[in-house]
């Protein structure tokens, strides 16, 4: 398996920029410390057809220059198309089990999970790591499950110890120490960093006060 850095995992989609350029936003994030990327083209305003292929390489071109992995959300066909290094599905997209088989064991499998229960169906599917969340109040998903906090991923790391566990939802800089104490390898950010008004620093910042953190235990 490619490997991966968990710690500070950018999620974005084109239309997460809407008054700008996101891969100018995806560039800054990456100078800015961000250890992961996955590409989320989803929603009425997405990219399809060859502007989404055409938007992915470009993604991957900039992560691959910074050593960053590239992950697909969902599109396995776009994943083994572009030469991504892995796939990340939620529980309502295609069974992870599923998804293992196509993509092959070298490529990461990243699943979305909510609860302990969840998490042990994605250890037996095959996942390399866990999204788990929403962890505080989110804007960024329409759809977002209600809000968990870190108890659960604190319940999950326990169950799964060896489990990478990155959280999401609602994760500020400030906020992003408390998800790591729980148990969790990194969080996960969409519009912390892409509605930014400097990218590049706020990655940076979520990155300082993880460290801070750190430094203090």
């Amino acid at each position: 398996m490619h490997p991966i850095d968990l710690r500070l995992y950018f999620i974005m989609g084109s239309a997460d920029v809407p008054a700008g350029d996101p891969l100018t936003v995806l560039e800054a994030a990456l100078r800015g410390g961000v250890t992961c990327f996955q590409l989320r083209e989803k929603g009425p305003a997405a990219l399809t057809g060859l502007e989404k292929t055409a938007f992915a390489e470009s993604c991957l071109r900039l992560c691959r220059a910074f050593g960053v992995s590239f992950i697909v959300n969902d599109d396995v066909e776009l994943a083994v198309q572009t030469g991504a290094d892995g796939v990340h599905v939620g529980q309502e997209d295609r069974p992870a089990a599923a998804v293992r088989g196509l993509i092959g064991p070298d490529r990461i499998l990243g699943v979305s999970v909510h609860s302990e229960d969840e998490a042990a169906a994605a250890v037996a599917a095959g996942a390399d790591y866990v999204g788990m969340g929403p962890v505080f109040a989110t804007r960024s998903k329409a759809d977002a499950r209600a809000v968990a906090g870190t108890a659960a991923i604190h319940a999950a790391a326990g169950r799964f110890p060896e489990l990478p566990i990155v959280g999401i939802g609602g994760i500020t800089a400030e906020k992003s120490p408390a998800v790591l104490a729980a148990g969790a390898s990194g969080v996960a950010v969409i519009s912390a960093i892409a509605s930014a008004p400097d990218a590049e620093q706020t990655a940076a910042a979520f990155l300082s006060a993880m460290a801070q953190k750190e430094a203090r235990v």
